[in-house]
């Protein structure tokens, strides 16, 4: 571990030598994750991108790739494009990205079941903006928003979250 990876403590996450208060999936901590089982996958998951909605702020980090309209996120375990970028239309089960509410104005993408994912192993553990301190995700790690735009400028590409 390094002051530049993210790791999740009792007390928040750590990085770099800064606890962050947090929330993580409301079906806790998991070392078999599932999808749909709104758990958060314990492993060493390295931050593979950051998304952000343009039309709500500048770019977060060099990086950073806008979220534009009709992008979605595939949680169609029979499909071949799984836990991956699909754009609408797509008939297949999905999340949307550029979503009303500003959860997802920043997202930091991890490697969980990235690239080659396997059916039913869980899609989309994010990075991204809570719903409010102590409410709990799908499985994704979620932060304060002044918290998160803080994060996402410091992070590198050799940036790992680890969840213990």
């Amino acid at each position: 571990m390094t002051p530049q990876d993210l790791v999740l403590t009792p007390r928040g996450v750590r990085f770099q030598n800064t606890y962050f208060p947090c929330s993580i999936g409301k079906g806790g901590l998991t070392s078999t994750k599932r999808e749909g089982d709104g758990a958060t996958p314990r492993g060493i998951h390295r931050i593979v991108a950051t998304l952000y909605r343009p039309d709500r702020l500048l770019a977060p980090n060099p990086w950073a790739v806008p979220i534009n309209p009709g992008d979605l996120w595939s949680d169609d375990s029979l499909q071949p494009d799984y836990n991956s970028l699909v754009r609408n239309p797509y008939a297949a089960s999905h999340e949307q990205l550029r979503r009303a509410d500003p959860l997802y104005d920043i997202v930091l993408i991890t490697d969980w079941n990235w690239p080659d994912a396997t059916p039913y192993a869980g899609s989309a553990i994010f990075l991204h903006q809570w719903r409010r301190a102590g409410y709990g995700t799908e499985g994704c790690v979620a932060f304060r928003r002044d918290h998160l735009r803080w994060i996402t400028s410091q992070i590198t590409p050799e940036t790992r979250l680890i969840v213990p």
